[in-house]
């Protein structure tokens, strides 16, 4: 993993490989899972703005200059969880895939929620890489779900990790 570097996202660069991470990931990894005209609509210039429009809480990976991956994390949206954290989003190019860039970004992430002892994830019903991944991390379901409108209804299962407190 020697040249990688994970860091609180700063700067226009940073902000748009931001972007490009999350509008390459969205094509790689979710073309099979979302219709198809919802995932043509999802476009550079979108996610760049969505990078520069929520800049906060954001780790980046790179890989000398370019962004590989990216996480976003902080407080729980909305009151169902409270005194939870929460991981909004991870998304790491395919390429670095298998690389433990996703393990490194969740570390980060981690060590930033330190004062939640449990934290939630959301991720999309069908998406068995993803669902694998948070499990090895030790994220579990909860038996919560929701219906997303991604063009077509799509259903979001809530994963919990317990035990996230500083030592």
């Amino acid at each position: 993993m020697s040249g990688y570097t994970f860091k609180i996202m700063e700067g226009e660069d940073e902000t748009n490989g931001k972007g490009y991470v999350h509008y390459k990931s969205w094509h790689e990894t979710y073309t099979d899972l979302v219709d198809k005209n919802y995932i043509d609509g999802i476009t550079l210039e979108k996610c760049t703005e969505i990078a520069h429009r929520w800049p906060d809480n954001i780790i980046v990976a790179k890989d000398g200059d370019n962004v590989i991956g990216f996480v976003g994390y902080g407080t729980y949206r909305d009151n169902t969880l409270p005194e939870h954290g929460e991981i909004f989003a991870l998304y790491v190019l395919k390429k670095y895939h298998g690389q433990k860039v996703g393990y490194e970004l969740m570390n980060a992430a981690l060590e930033k929620l330190s004062d939640y002892k449990k934290i939630a994830v959301w991720v999309l019903k069908g998406n068995d890489r993803a669902i694998r991944f948070y499990e090895k991390y030790g994220f579990c379901f909860d038996g919560t779900e929701a219906e997303i409108k991604l063009g077509t209804p799509n259903t979001e299962l809530r994963m919990i990790f317990e035990g996230n407190q500083k030592q």
